[in-house]
């Protein structure tokens, strides 16, 4: 392909992606692997190329622009190639609108420190976690040795930028991200104990629970997403954990599923539906669909899900309450609300990692090197 030709695909694939986020239909990576599949004829230089421009262009606007060709033409650097050459973008007209670079949408702006912004928005490292049912993380560095260990987490490497984890790896590690292992870790699940990990998606934090509890004791991994919670079984068994069994709940009938086990529990974990403003790294898109509505319905969600969380618990039992977020209507706010409406939890000042927020911990991409993560470790009077 041309240079133009690929200037022109990030283009449709700008459109495309545009058109997900106001119809909330599939993220960009979803939409850009279609693309590629579709279109053979465009090699990996040409692969590479074109998604580089397109996730250059989400990350440079925080709001959506009108049109992909609107966002690519916020680049001079690129405005040779708008040439009408064949397969090229037309040529720039004189009145076309040159968007400026903003790197959140304007409404979020002064609610995230100036410093973070910028770090919300670099490219994500590639961590991965040993599985400790069956190696070290000494005895992975030797099938990687180009890893750096992770110091702040107990299984944690960080891989170089264009490594991958190579498949025969698979069950010795998962890839997670530094803060989804820190939260796994301040749960201090341990063998025996009877654990609950309330929206647990596609389990990776399940399996690293079960590592800690070295598959002995029960560890019911929970969800709404049918879809999300089959993935688990097939990865628990490559990683041979044994001790998971999952319950798939319905919304608003949430405790009809988890009745036997109401008031029993030693460590609920609430990795709750979030933002995701955390992980902009990874998905920077996430600005887009993002709005002050969707952020007051997702605030309300977690509230109502720590109603179901602090039933299951047992007297003197843990409710660690996490999210992917920085912003601290989904933390410290959450969590203080909460506090104030149940004053048989207190507060664990457990962890010395991140900052303190609130009652609870904030992690960042800026200060931490991990992705954006609130959490707090709240435990049940006796």
């Amino acid at each position: 392909m041309t240079p133009a030709a690929r200037v022109q695909a990030a283009i449709e694939l700008l459109d495309l992606i545009l058109i997900s986020v106001r119809d909330n239909g599939p993220a960009a990576d979803v939409i850009v692997n279609q693309w590629f599949r579709a279109r053979r004829f465009a090699g990996s230089k040409d692969r590479r190329a074109i998604s580089d421009m397109v996730y250059r262009a989400i990350r440079a606007h925080g709001d959506p622009p009108a049109s992909g060709r609107e966002a690519i033409l916020a680049f001079e650097d690129l405005h040779p190639f708008f040439d009408g050459s064949h397969y090229g973008p037309t040529a720039i007209g004189p009145n076309e609108a040159k968007l400026v670079p903003a790197m959140l949408p304007a409404w979020l702006s002064s609610r995230i420190d100036t410093d973070e912004q910028a770090a919300l928005l670099e490219r994500a490292p590639l961590d991965v976690r040993a599985n400790s049912l069956k190696t070290s993380r000494e005895a992975l560095m030797e099938t990687l040795p180009h890893a750096e260990i992770i110091f702040h987490t107990k299984n944690g490497l960080r891989l170089n930028e264009r490594e991958k984890l190579p498949a025969e790896l698979a069950g010795l590690a998962d890839v997670q991200d530094a803060g989804s292992q820190i939260i796994a870790e301040a749960c201090r699940a341990q063998p025996g104990d009877l654990v609950i990990d309330l929206c647990a998606g596609a389990g990776g934090k399940t399996l690293a629970l079960a590592g800690d509890m070295e598959n002995r004791g029960r560890l019911i991994a929970c969800d709404t997403d049918r879809g999300r919670l089959s993935r688990l079984i097939p990865r628990a068994e490559v990683s041979g954990v044994t001790c998971v069994e999952t319950r798939l709940m319905n919304p608003g009938q949430e405790l009809a599923a988890l009745d036997d086990i109401i008031g029993h529990a030693d460590v609920v974990l609430v990795d709750a539906p979030c933002s995701g403003s955390g992980t902009w790294r990874r998905n920077p898109e996430l600005r887009w669909r993002l709005n002050e509505n969707r952020l007051l319905n997702v605030v309300k969600l977690q509230a109502q899900i720590l109603e179901i969380a602090f039933k299951l618990l047992k007297p003197g039992g843990r409710l660690i309450y996490a999210v992917c977020s920085i912003l601290p209507e989904e933390g410290e706010r959450q969590i203080g609300a909460f506090l104030s409406a149940h004053p048989e939890f207190a507060a664990d000042k457990v962890s010395n990692l991140g900052r303190p927020a609130g009652e609870g911990r904030l992690l960042t991409p800026a200060h931490d090197g991990c992705d954006g993560f609130f959490f707090a470790t709240l435990s049940k009077a006796c």
